[in-house]
């Protein structure tokens, strides 16, 4: 289901000695916090801070915020969760982040009303990312998100249509 605000990461620690954090990201790269201009410190969105700079440094993102000037006030924030506005970021096409995607329903592609379940969980095994689909039994089925099993997904409605490998419901 699409939020309008969601997790960038969580402030780990400080790097250097005037105030640039170190944020591990709750997203695929760190190079990824570099396309905002102002994030938040709670996920209502009431506590907008400006970045005055981004960048990736192996698996961290690196912040420099508004008003956090040195290495006391950066260590102030360690465990702090950074927000982003969904509106401001920029995916391309056929990518959806996983908070969107939990609580969407899964419905056969062929036939709309046979529902298969809610997703509840997304792994990432490397080749693909795989799907765990609740069904209203309560088990645990997993979905390659691959073409010929992944149809239209509409976060936005909360609905996937998918079309199941064989035995798989």
């Amino acid at each position: 289901m699409r939020q309008e605000f969601l997790a960038l990461g969580t402030v780990v620690g400080t790097h250097g000695l005037k105030g640039e954090l170190r944020v591990h990201p709750a997203c695929d790269s760190p190079a990824f916090a570099r396309q905002f201009a102002l994030l938040f410190w709670d996920q209502a969105g009431q506590r907008p801070v400006r970045v005055l700079g981004a960048r990736g440094h192996r698996n961290m993102a690196l912040l420099r915020l508004e008003g956090v000037e040195s290495i006391e006030a950066a260590q102030a924030l360690k465990n702090q969760t950074l927000y982003f506005r969904r509106a401001d970021a920029r995916l391309e096409e056929g990518q959806y982040f996983i908070a969107e995607l939990l609580g969407c329903t899964a419905y056969d592609a062929a036939d709309p009303a046979l529902l298969y379940g809610e997703i509840c969980g997304v792994s990432k095994t490397g080749a693909n990312d795989v799907w765990h689909i609740r069904t209203p039994e309560g088990q645990e089925k997993l979905i390659p998100v691959i073409p010929g099993v992944v149809g239209e997904v509409d976060v936005a409605a909360g609905k996937i249509a998918v079309t199941p490998l064989p035995g798989l419901f």
